[in-house]
Order: structure tokens, then sequence, then C-alpha cells
């Protein structure tokens, strides 16, 4: 697996898959790039989230982030995900 951070172009193909954008219901997330590079962190070197970096932020917000987006029902994350990895194939 690479271990460099996200891409422009990647962000690029994500960023409009994600909530919390300007103009979304709720609240405004400050820096979703940083939320999906903490993931990828995580995902990467296979750590507790009690162990994240601090140059992603303070570790238990990223981790109720994440919890949150889990639980929620009918939010249509995998949906957008799986239609932009096939378009792009």
């Amino acid at each position: 697996m690479v271990r460099e951070p996200l891409r422009d172009d990647q962000w690029e193909c994500i960023k409009n898959l994600l909530p919390g954008k300007t103009g979304d219901r709720g609240v405004t997330a400050k820096d979703n790039r940083k939320f999906v590079e903490a993931v990828l962190w995580i995902a990467r070197t296979g750590s507790p989230w009690r162990d994240l970096s601090v140059q992603f932020g303070h570790w238990n917000r990223m981790y109720v982030r994440t919890a949150g987006a889990t639980r929620v029902t009918g939010c249509g994350y995998s949906r957008r995900y799986r239609a932009t990895r096939t378009s792009n194939i």
C-alpha cells in the first residue's frame, strides 16, 4: 500500500461525496480532506484511534465522526462511493 497522503486528483474525485460541505444541512466540516487522510492513516497503519498522529487533529473527534457516519442509515455514502468507483474504472 502506498504511504503518502491523498493526492490532489484523488481528493477531487471524492470531495463532493462527503457530508459537511458548505450548503449541506448540519455542521460544516472544517477540513474534510484532513478527516479522509486520518481514516486512511488508520487503515494503512492498523493503529488504534488513540494513536492517531496529531497532524490530523484530536483522535477522539475523528473517531466520533467516523463512528457517526457508520451509524447513519440511508445516508447513501456507499451508494455514492460505488457510483464514483464504477464511473472511474
